[in-house]
């Protein structure tokens, strides 16, 4: 794991990493383990009071590094998420480093879930922790994407619906997924020169987070089936800690990385009219007025 975090110069100015909504377990934990036991103060912000204290405790545990806290955030409600940006911004003056990892929660804001949780909380985080961000540079955010966004189809006058179909749930991540990916590129390409840098990772097929989104009648298959031939959430994690990490990646904002290197999304997740336009319009859903950065031609 720790072959990952040999870019020292970087990891030494990580003063706070934020770990938003999958800190508790999984990829999102074994992240926050790794970035604290370098020295990184790390926030966990997930829903389950219960099991975000515990999994600041085993961190803090196993690692010696106090500086492990946990902060209550739910991406599934948009009142939450002002709440906690809010009390983060207050607490801590500096912010290198956001995760976007979601966990699995239950949407109050009549979206449909994979998209508020996955995509449309995570905008919102983001752009309410922008100027903070942007004090702190060098800094960067980081979004857990999937390559399951190569499946995903984005109709963009009914975002935050639940698609139609069988497989409906599943199809409804990989949306999620692909507006992940276009999310990435967007940010990237308005905060160019600001010092802010963007990213989204494909953790691999991790045993922790794919299978929950398939038919409860392919579970009793896929469920054993994931846990022999994918990946662990130590695995899981390294491309996360790759690109928290690594010295020269400005040049790299807005790609999607696999494996601990740059690949190329599929097709709509190079479309940039796509992007602007996702963009827009997760702020007219999110009642944000509009960002004052525009893309750099």
């Amino acid at each position: 794991m720790l072959r990952c975090l040999q870019a020292g110069v970087l990891l030494q100015r990580l003063h706070v990493v934020l770990c938003s909504a999958g800190g508790s377990s999984g990829i999102g934990e074994a992240v926050a383990r790794e970035l604290a036991r370098c020295g990184a103060r790390v926030v966990l912000a997930t829903r389950n009071a219960v099991r975000g204290e515990e999994a600041a405790w085993r961190i803090r545990r196993d690692t010696g590094n106090p500086e492990v806290l946990f902060m209550p955030l739910d991406l599934s409600s948009l009142r939450s998420v002002h709440a906690f940006a809010a009390a983060f911004l207050q607490q801590e003056p500096n912010l290198h480093l956001l995760i976007n990892n979601a966990g699995e929660q239950h949407s109050t804001d009549g979206f449909s879930l994979p998209f508020q949780v996955n995509h449309l909380g995570h905008f919102l985080l983001t752009q309410l922790l922008l100027q903070r961000l942007q004090s702190s540079a060098p800094s960067r955010v980081l979004i857990v994407a999937s390559s399951a966004h190569q499946a995903g189809r984005l109709c963009m006058a009914k975002l935050g619906q639940p698609p139609p179909g069988p497989f409906a749930a599943f199809q409804d991540y990989c949306n999620s997924k692909l507006a992940n990916v276009l999310h990435a590129r967007q940010l990237a390409a308005r905060l160019q020169g600001t010092g802010v840098t963007a990213y989204a990772v494909h953790p691999g097929f991790v045993h922790t987070q794919l299978f929950r989104h398939t038919p409860l009648w392919l579970q009793p298959l896929w469920t054993p089936l994931s846990r022999f031939c994918f990946r662990s959430a130590a695995e899981g994690a390294r491309t996360v800690l790759f690109c928290a990490t690594q010295d020269g990646l400005q040049p790299f904002s807005g790609c999607y990385f696999a494996d601990c290197r740059p690949l190329q999304p599929c097709a709509q997740g190079r479309d940039d009219a796509a992007a602007r336009e996702l963009w827009e319009r997760s702020e007219r859903l999110l009642g944000l007025q509009p960002s004052l950065c525009t893309p750099v031609e």
